[in-house]
């Protein structure tokens, strides 16, 4: 659950700091459980998790695909803001096609491709399932690779 009043304090004063006109930014967390939202979330803030992965064919039509240049607000798993993140790469690439690098920056587990393969293969396999669709090595990934440019700490 996020908090919308922090979520917007947070963003004006990353616009300060930065001298920033703009309000366009989305603000989220990383997986289904507030553990995991907290695990990943400080593994932004430590910049050592600088990408993700989300299957694009569960986007929906009016949801718009992630775009370089584009900054998020993550969120820890109580909804409140960690860091500002601003998207530097976007691919759209096969599951089984997903690289050892850009698992490696996703920052998880022992940043190998066997691991982000395990995590993400269960992951996608609940998300496809939740949405009436099957799961294969070969579903298409928005691939994403972003820098933080500010924290809370």
């Amino acid at each position: 659950m996020a908090n919308d009043e922090a979520i917007k304090k947070f963003w004006n004063d990353f616009k300060m700091k930065h001298s920033l006109a703009q309000d366009d930014y989305q603000a989220w967390s990383f997986g289904y459980t507030a553990e995991t939202a907290n695990e990943l979330a400080d593994l932004v803030v430590q910049g050592i998790k600088t990408a993700t992965a989300s299957a694009y064919e569960l986007y929906e039509k009016d949801e718009p695909l992630p775009q370089v240049g584009e900054y998020n607000i993550i969120l820890d798993g109580s909804g409140l803001p960690v860091a500002v993140t601003k998207t530097v790469v976007v691919e759209i690439i096969p599951f089984n096609a997903v690289s050892w690098e850009h698992a490696y920056h996703e920052g998880e587990g022992d940043r190998s491709l066997a691991y982000w393969r395990e995590v993400h293969e269960d992951f996608f396999k609940r998300e496809y399932a939740e949405a009436g669709l099957n799961f294969d090595q070969t579903i298409p990934c928005v691939c994403e690779v972003f820098e933080v440019v500010y924290t809370s700490k």
